[in-house]
Order: C-alpha cells, then sequence, then structure tokens
C-alpha cells in the first residue's frame, strides 16, 4: 500500500487553473524536447555506430535513461490528464473536489514500479496500486524528468559536436597529406631514406588511428564542461589533431624546400662554383704577394696561405652527382651547407690577401708620406737645404731598395720630417727677427 503524504491547505480555483495551467506547458515543453531529442541526428548516429571506450558504457546508460523518460513522461500524461478531467466537471469545483485536485498536483500520488513505468496512480488517501516501488509529486517526476534529459542529452550533443568537428577536418588533413605525399615520392623523400618520409609515415598512420577512436569514442575528445552544466563551456579536443596538422605543416615545408633546388639546383650550383673559383683567385694572388713580401720586405713576418679547399670541391662534385641522379632530398641539404661554406672560404681568402700584402701597404703609406714631405719642403724653398737633402735620399734608398727594412725606413722617414720642421722653425723665426729690425 502507498499512501500519499498530505499536501496541505486545499488549492483555490485560482490556484488550482493556474497549477494546471504551469503544469500543462512543462508537459509541452517535455515532449517537445523528447520528441526533439528522438529526432537529433547524433541521437540517430549513435544507435548505429560501433562505439568502445566512454561513449559506449555512456550512450547505453542514456539509451536506459530515455526509455525511462519516456515512461514517466506517460505517467506525467496520465495524472495531468486525470487532474484536467477533474478540473472540467465543473466550472465551480466543490471544496471535495478541490481537495482531490490539490492531491493530483501537489501530493505524491504517482507510483512507478523499479523500470519507471507506472502501473497506476493513486488519486487520493487509501489509493492502492500493485508492484509499487516510489511514489513521486508531478513537480518531483517533472525535476526527475529535466535531471534525466540533461544527462541523454549530454550524451548525444557531445557525440553530434564531436563527430561535426573532427571526422570531416581529418579527412581534409588525411586528403592534404596524400598530395603531400605524392610530391615528396617526386623528390626522392621516402621512409627510409629521409626524416621527412618517416614522418609522413607517422602522421598516416596518427591520422588512422585518430579517425577510428573519433568515430567510435567522440566523448573521449571533450574538453570542457559539459552542454547542460555550463552552456558554451566545452568544446571538442583538437589537441592531437592540431598536432598531425603541426607536423604535416613543417614535412610539407621542407617538402617544397626540396623542390625549390630542384628548380633551381644548376643555378645555384653555378654561383658555388663562381664563388669557389674567386676564392682561388684570391689564394693565388694572396700567394703571389707573399712571394713579393718575401723578396721586397726584409725581417717581415708574413702569415702562409692555405691551398685550395680540397674538401668543398669534393662536396660540390657530390652534390653534382645528386642533381644528375635527381637525389633532390640529399641535394637540399648539401647544397645549403656548401653556400655557406664556399662564402666563408671566399671571406677566408680576402683576409689571407690582406694579411700578407699588410707590408706592401706600411711601404706604400711611407713612400707616400715621404713624397708629401718633399713636396712641403719645395713649398717652403727648402729644397736646396743640404740636410733634407741627405735625409731624403736616405729614406728613399731604403724605402726603393729590396729587401725593404720597414723599421730602419720608418725611422728614416720620421727624421726626414723632423728635420723639416726644424728647418720650417727655423726659417720663421729669422723672418720674425727681420721684421723686428725694421721696425
Amino acid at each position: 500500500m502507498a499512501v500519499a503524504e498530505p499536501t496541505g491547505p486545499a488549492l483555490t480555483r485560482e490556484e488550482a487553473d493556474r497549477a494546471l495551467a504551469r503544469l500543462g506547458a512543462e508537459h509541452e515543453a517535455v515532449e517537445s524536447s523528447l520528441l526533439a531529442l528522438q529526432d537529433h541526428a547524433g541521437r540517430r548516429l549513435l544507435e548505429g555506430a560501433d562505439l568502445t571506450g566512454e561513449t559506449r558504457s555512456r550512450w547505453a546508460a542514456a539509451e536506459a535513461l530515455i526509455g525511462q523518460l519516456w515512461a514517466y513522461f506517460d505517467a506525467y500524461t496520465a495524472a495531468l490528464t486525470t487532474a484536467r478531467e477533474l478540473r472540467a466537471r465543473r466550472r465551480w469545483p466543490t471544496q471535495g473536489e478541490l481537495s482531490e485536485l490539490t492531491e493530483l498536483l501537489r501530493g505524491s500520488g504517482i507510483t512507478l514500479d523499479a523500470h519507471g513505468a507506472a502501473p497506476g496512480l493513486t488519486a487520493g488517501p487509501g489509493g492502492l496500486t500493485a508492484r509499487l516501488s516510489e511514489q513521486l509529486s508531478l513537480q518531483e517526476l517533472l525535476d526527475r524528468m529535466n535531471g534525466w534529459y540533461a544527462q541523454a542529452l549530454d550524451v548525444v550533443v557531445i557525440a553530434d559536436a564531436v563527430w561535426s568537428a573532427l571526422p570531416a577536418r581529418i579527412d581534409l588533413l588525411a586528403a592534404e597529406l596524400r598530395r603531400t605525399r605524392s610530391l615528396a615520392h617526386s623528390v626522392g623523400v621516402r621512409p627510409g631514406e629521409h626524416p621527412s618520409g618517416d614522418d609522413l609515415e607517422q602522421i598516416t598512420r596518427e591520422l588512422t588511428v585518430l579517425r577510428a577512436e573519433v568515430i567510435g569514442d567522440p566523448l573521449a575528445f571533450w574538453a570542457g564542461a559539459s552542454p547542460s552544466s555550463a552552456p558554451g563551456g566545452g568544446r571538442p579536443d583538437t589537441t592531437r589533431y592540431d598536432r598531425a596538422a603541426r607536423a604535416l605543416e613543417d614535412v610539407r615545408r621542407e617538402v617544397e624546400a626540396v623542390l625549390d633546388v630542384r628548380q633551381d639546383a644548376e643555378q645555384r650550383l653555378m654561383r658555388v662554383r663562381d664563388v669557389l673559383s674567386r676564392a682561388d683567385r684570391t689564394l693565388n694572388e694572396a700567394r703571389q704577394a707573399r712571394a713579393e713580401v718575401l723578396s721586397k720586405i726584409a725581417a717581415s713576418v708574413v702569415p702562409a696561405v692555405s691551398g685550395p679547399p680540397t674538401a668543398l670541391y669534393e662536396q660540390l662534385s657530390a652534390a653534382a652527382d645528386h642533381r644528375r641522379h635527381a637525389r633532390w632530398h640529399r641535394l637540399s641539404p648539401l647544397l645549403e651547407g656548401l653556400e655557406e661554406r664556399a662564402e666563408e672560404e671566399l671571406l677566408r681568402a680576402r683576409e689571407s690577401l690582406t694579411a700578407v700584402t699588410a707590408p706592401l701597404a706600411v711601404r706604400a703609406e711611407l713612400r707616400g708620406r715621404l713624397d708629401a714631405y718633399k713636396a712641403k719642403t719645395a713649398r717652403h724653398g727648402l729644397a736646396e737645404d743640404s740636410l733634407l737633402i741627405e735625409r731624403y735620399d736616405a729614406a728613399r734608398r731604403m724605402l726603393w731598395s729590396a729587401p725593404c727594412d720597414l723599421v730602419a725606413a720608418e725611422a728614416a722617414v720620421m727624421r726626414y720630417q723632423q728635420a723639416l720642421a726644424e728647418a720650417l722653425a727655423a726659417g720663421a723665426g729669422e723672418r720674425a727677427t727681420g721684421w723686428r729690425g725694421e721696425s
């Protein structure tokens, strides 16, 4: 036996009408929601899918909840229909009818068996039903349906959102992967022969596994709150997809770099040959200059000049062989390194030439200074000064003799400069004395 608990004072006619209107509106909302859930694309997909993992267990529970939701809704409909029929008996219900209506609308008069089905209704105290397991009021029944509906809808909405977001994107990425693989194979980027070829194989496996997991267990790819607890707070988890997309983009750039090598390899090889040729010519010039310095400059430390860059020429030959045999994936990194090292070799050759010719530059600078002092001597009318002539001749013999002692020559130039300065100072003093006598 199940007896409804007291529901307090009886409702007035107006209160009963308002309660019926509210419960009727709730009934329509629940019915619309259940029908929408029944027709939801996500639910239909779930029913026909071969599910795994978390989605499989949660969908099994959600299916059971949906079945119970309809049973509860039937019980709710029956109770509401009984209440409406009772209210429709007369325009002004009696006090007994209002008490009975109050019990129907507020009392725990809906009995449900263990499976959620409603075997009968108790319209008032003392009502008996068979196989009673639980008694609920209309509001309690509604609250329970709302909770179960939210749980079932979460599963359906999440699965639909993940399936709408990820499989199509995975398929697009797989199509891009196939195009990249085709290009990669055309330039020799293959598994086992090039790291990017191995990366493509890994990405292919990851996308295959990822798609199967997304289709079988979409709920495992949801991040954030559930749709019912925080609308808009959750989203499909695209972490693995994003990682695969970034990896494919890296490979695509690598393949494009190899393609670029294929298109302009000959021009780049010619530029490398030209740079190395210029480096060779500069080194030859440096060797010749070194020999000249050693023969013309005495007591000077002249750095040795290295030979031609044999290793670079060997790499250049290997690069040309890769180009002839279309081994673009091997040519690409080799050519980039060759270009850099060839420029470094040219710079080193130029520095070597500068280093070995430094003594000649010093000699040329001293010759220029000597000539400049001589011109200054002539301008000041001191060309016939015997001391200046003697010191000029001494410096000139040192600078124009071979081998030239730069230290001694620089000292001789300094003595000539000093003598000139003294002669100029003496001439200035004599002119000053003459002016004072005249005055």
